[in-house]
């Protein structure tokens, strides 16, 4: 007798793009490298100019990824804030040089509407929002005006305070309340639902106990909204507990389990620094998956 699978499904999604065709989810876990032109990324050892923010989208592209995510602004915990056209500035001649030379889709990480605009013009097809549409009102009609696709992740409170807010009685069941409330906030400014992902927010506004508890309860998240799951635990500072105060580009082997806790449990998306190594945690974590599916 065929017994069932230890771990939940992972339903199928279609995310319609402005460039280049839909987004399929659900078939693999999908792996977005994460492409920082800052000066102050807290997991990155080096600052990218263009030139070199080409060479690594390049590398991560022919390592496996299936989305980059470009970010012109920090948001690790006490970021300073950084100016619109300061961050125009950082990630429009990237989007620029990379124009005809990536087959896969580009996300920008931005918050501020007007950034989110520019860049899909110039190719970006997803916008990922770490605010969840709480810092610019104007975020929503933007992206629905773009016909971009939105990534809607949990947070409270600003960089500089988010920690203050870190209080949650169940925090699966608060984060994915607040996130319905999102959802409905984006479909409210003319974003069609099919376009949504959602992400819980590792490490934003959550104590190392909240983060270990969302990874652990990711599909129950899931199963609440019925929308697709990025998952973004790479290199955060909530592992500390389990490995001790070490920098974050020391803490790869403690992303990979948490990685594969999300793969386990169902996330449709992984976002990760150390791409090449990620997509071989990806791709076995999914083969045991698969295995246990067919037991």
């Amino acid at each position: 007798m065929r017994r069932p699978s230890v771990f939940p499904p992972r339903p199928s999604f279609l995310v319609p793009l402005p460039h280049g065709g839909p987004l399929a989810l659900g078939e693999r876990p999908l792996v977005m490298g994460v492409l920082n032109v800052t000066p102050d990324s807290f997991a990155d050892a080096e600052r990218l100019d263009t030139a070199r923010a080409v060479d690594v989208a390049l590398a991560m592209e022919a390592a496996g990824a299936d989305i980059l995510d470009l970010g012109g602004e920090s948001t690790r915990p006490g970021a300073v804030p950084v100016e619109r056209d300061e961050e125009l500035r950082r990630v429009l001649p990237v989007l620029r040089a990379l124009a005809g030379r990536v087959r896969i889709a580009i996300s920008i990480d931005t918050y501020k509407a007007a950034v989110a605009e520019a860049a899909v013009a110039e190719g970006a097809s997803l916008v990922n929002d770490i605010s969840g549409l709480q810092y610019d009102p104007a975020m929503g009609p933007a992206v629905a005006r773009c016909g971009a696709g939105l990534v809607l992740m949990h947070t409270r409170g600003r960089s500089a305070d988010m920690y203050a807010h870190a209080n949650y009685q169940d925090v699966v069941a608060e984060v994915a309340e607040e996130l319905r409330a999102g959802i409905a906030q984006a479909e409210g400014a003319g974003v069609q639902t099919d376009r949504i992902v959602i992400d819980p927010g590792i490490g934003f506004a959550k104590r190392p106990s909240h983060s270990y508890g969302l990874l652990a309860g990711l599909a129950d998240l899931a199963s609440r909204l019925g929308r697709p799951v990025l998952a973004g635990p790479s290199r955060k500072s909530f592992m500390r507990e389990a490995l001790g105060d070490r920098p974050p580009v020391e803490r790869d082997w403690g992303t990979a389990a948490a990685v594969t806790a999300a793969v386990l449990g169902g996330a449709h998306i992984v976002r990760v620094h150390a791409v090449a190594e990620m997509v071989q945690v990806v791709r076995v974590a999914e083969a045991i998956r698969r295995h246990a599916s067919a037991r």
